[in-house]
Parts: C-alpha cells; structure tokens; sequence
C-alpha cells in the first residue's frame, strides 16, 4: 500500500496499514546520526526555524549544495555548503545573513550533513 496522503480525506478513508518506523526513516545508520538544535535564523528560508532539530549523518559525503553541520574556527554552524571555483563557501537560507569565504587561514571542518529536519509545527 501506497503510505503517502493528501490534504484532504476522502470519505471512506483507510488508514495505513503498514506502521513508519521513525528510527529508520530519519537513522539509517545507528551510531552515525545526531541532532543539533537550530539557534539562529540564518537557515529559515531552507525551513530550519529557530528551534527546530536538524538531523545529521555523520558518514554522509559533503557535496556543492548540501546543507552541513561545520566547525569553523571552534565555532559550530549550519549553512549550505557550496563550491565556488576553487573555494568552499557556507551559505546562509537568509539575506539577513553574509556568506562565509572558506580560506585556507580558517580551521574548518565539516561534522556531518543535514538529512532531515524536525519541525514543531503546534509553536
């Protein structure tokens, strides 16, 4: 059975009858996933809002476009991440928010990319 569903419910709705298991949906991979909690809005075009859990994969490959958890001179960020001829780039989801030129000076370190995030939609 198909376990996607509309806005609306038809009249003799059936509800699934296969179970989604969470843990596997959002950790594939025990042992290599966490959570970071979203402090700042400069991800809010991306929907990660102040708040909200973003779930990283440590083992996940950081690919031109991917949006990755980052050390960055001791600091921890989420940004998109982003080739730019021979440099990376971490680009904020907010005009608000500057862009940051990843130069050899600058300890960097990508912890992991965001595959999910968790959002509670009752605030």
């Amino acid at each position: 059975m198909d376990d996607t569903i509309g806005t609306t419910l038809p009249t003799a709705y059936e509800p699934p009858t296969e179970n989604i298991d969470l843990l596997k949906v959002l950790q594939p991979h025990p042992g290599s996933t966490f959570l970071i909690r979203i402090a700042d809005s400069s991800m809010q075009d991306a929907n990660m809002p102040i708040g909200s859990l973003a779930v990283v994969e440590r083992t996940a490959k950081p690919v031109s476009g991917a949006i990755v958890v980052a050390m960055l001179d001791n600091e921890i960020t989420v940004k998109r991440l982003v080739k730019a001829g021979r440099n990376w780039v971490l680009h904020p989801e907010n005009a608000f928010h500057k862009p940051l030129l990843i130069t050899e000076e600058m300890e960097f370190r990508v912890l992991g990319v965001v595959t999910h995030v968790i959002v509670d939609l009752r605030k």
